[in-house]
């Protein structure tokens, strides 16, 4: 605020005031740019029909972040030292930094109560809670541990294979090599308690840490970034092989999967599409030998989902189905094989599966116009077998520009994609950017999994404000929740990471997405007619999208009344 003083030697200077005309004329102008820009963005439309408790929710969770920014994220720091700090604070920092202290403030106590709609991009296998996993693994009878060569060095332990497996009989025997010793034989199944009191240094707690680390990426790899992007992929891959051989054992798996349904309900999803690529290990309860096909796993999850509806916390979930994934890199035989198997499940499972999917590393995988011939076969094959199954692709999701990995975004389009997995480099393309708006294709945005896997340093320098702006629809996703560190199931995390980073992004912008969750959501299947109908009619149609919109808008209305009674101090206007 300018003093008296300051004032005085000002106007000697000839220096203009804000309160002269022109000045205000200048900021009239400026004000009419931004509001301008801001009619362009994804929610403009939302704001604009915004209910007086409604907006009245939206100011008063801004004035919180504005206060939680000075007072928790950079209080007391000086900025000329803040680097010498072992704590590291700032509005956006890092999500392994920022965990400790972002489940403990008001913003994420509001966002964990927010309607949230539709998870739409989710991998299953990387999503259930490690600790319970292995606690599972350690209360099941019947489970051992093997590996292909001994584990004895801190390289083995870091990198090595090695496999969890139920089998019903004793292999327990008190002269038995330990897998940690040299004379440990390869693939020998050894008793899980046996192997894990056995484990140097520190028995079964340590073998418990272990196993963990092995089932994440641990927050120390998400901050080399100089390593680049193949390197964390090469621990990320590691993780899934341990985690499924633990997980594809009937029991295992349907108490992992009850909890976790369970723990997406209370964090306010409603409806989930799982990516799966249906893992060959998985096995009936007792039984030592693998099922030949993915029949029983659909059998299994199907009545799960089903159990869950029926009880309390599962009263007002509306359904989880699977979008049917293989992997990118496999040969042409082992991807049509894939394929085959997908069109067969669809037929005896019609309501589980919706949709298909090619996963894995991008930039070290297959590109989409690579597998062009095999995607034009598969829907020639469903249209011969009376299915239609529709693409969900990832696509973008690297730090290329012009390479194949991101080109996979011009397939992904060419080939209808209903909704693009990631589509972190499409805020370099201007023509798609508005192809994608034009065919109401949404995009599936994970911005902890981008940041974890290096490319992005925080959800500061994250693309997705350059999409938001440009009217591109978005909804958030979690991706790999477990593996990537989030501790709990759900898209609070992700949720908060937008809202506190991200000025541009308030309550409403977060609300924006949660609709366009729904509205790109597989609640049925429709042909590509019906399903580019009900999108762009939203809530205003009359079909079941439109019907799930107007409840989601009934508990948004709620929550925003909430928001307002348990906060209502933080509202500067009143």
């Amino acid at each position: 605020m300018t003093t008296d003083k300051n004032l005085e030697w000002e106007l000697e200077e000839g220096l203009p005031q804000v309160e002269d005309p022109f000045i205000q004329q200048y900021l009239k102008g400026r004000d009419a740019l931004i509001t301008e820009e801001q009619k362009r963005r994804h929610d403009a439309t939302f704001r604009r029909t915004l209910s007086p408790i409604a907006a009245q929710a939206c100011r008063i969770v801004s004035q919180i972040r504005a206060r939680e920014h000075n007072e928790v994220w950079t209080a007391g720091l000086d900025p000329a030292t803040a680097h010498q700090s072992d704590e590291i604070l700032y509005p956006g920092v890092m999500f392994h930094h920022a965990k400790g202290q972002m489940e403990n403030t008001k913003l994420w106590k509001i966002v964990e109560k927010m309607p949230k709609g539709s998870l739409l991009h989710a991998h299953i296998d990387a999503m259930f809670d490690i600790d319970f996993l292995l606690d599972q693994a350690f209360s099941t009878a019947g489970m051992h541990i093997a590996a292909p060569a001994p584990l004895i060095t801190p390289q083995d332990y870091e990198t090595a294979p090695f496999m969890f497996r139920f089998s019903s009989q004793s292999h327990s025997s008190s002269d038995q090599p330990a897998i940690w010793s040299e004379k440990y034989e390869p693939l020998t199944l050894i008793p899980l308690q046996t192997a894990a009191s056995s484990f140097p240094n520190g028995g079964e707690a340590a073998f418990r840490e272990w196993v963990k680390s092995r089932c994440m990426i641990m927050p120390e790899h998400s901050y080399h970034h100089h390593h680049g992007v193949d390197a964390i992929w090469a621990i990320f891959k590691r993780t899934f092989t341990v985690i499924n051989s633990i997980l594809m054992y009937e029991p295992i798996f349907r108490a992992c999967f009850r909890r976790m349904l369970g723990q997406l309900a209370v964090d306010g999803i409603r409806y989930v599409e799982f990516r799966i690529v249906l893992n060959p290990l998985y096995r009936r309860e007792g039984s030592d030998e693998a099922e030949p096909d993915r029949v029983e796993f659909c059998r299994v999850f199907e009545e799960e989902v089903e159990r869950f509806k029926e009880t309390e916390e599962g009263k007002n979930f509306y359904e989880a189905r699977i979008i049917w994934c293989s992997l990118r890199s496999l040969s042409n035989q082992e991807i049509v094989e894939s394929m085959k198997q997908c069109i067969s499940i669809k037929e005896q499972f019609p309501d589980l599966i919706c949709g298909y999917d090619l996963v894995g590393q991008e930039d070290a995988g297959r590109s989409l116009v690579d597998l062009v011939p095999l995607l034009f076969w598969f829907k020639k094959r469903c249209a011969e077998e009376g299915q239609d199954i529709p693409f969900f692709f990832h696509a973008g999701e690297t730090l290329g520009d012009g390479d194949a990995a991101d080109q996979n975004l011009f397939d992904a389009v060419l080939l209808g994609t209903r909704r693009i997995g990631h589509g972190f480099s499409l805020f370099k393309h201007p023509l798609l950017i508005d192809l994608i708006k034009e065919k109401k294709i949404l995009v599936e945005c994970c911005p902890i999994s981008n940041e974890i896997l290096r490319l992005t340093s925080s959800i500061k320098s994250h693309p997705l404000p350059a999409m938001l702006s440009r009217g591109v629809p978005v909804s958030l996703s979690n991706d790999d929740p477990a593996i990537l560190g989030h501790g709990k199931n759900g898209l609070t995390h992700d949720f908060w990471q937008a809202l506190q980073g991200l000025e541009n992004v308030d309550l409403a912008g977060l609300a924006m997405m949660v609709q366009n969750s729904i509205r790109w959501s597989c609640y049925e299947d429709q042909s590509t007619a019906e399903w580019k109908a009900e999108v762009g009619e939203g809530i205003l149609g009359e079909g079941l999208k439109a019907a799930r919109l107007r409840e989601w808008h009934s508990d948004f209305e709620k929550f925003c009344e909430w928001v307002v009674l348990e906060f209502a101090e933080f509202d500067d206007d009143e």
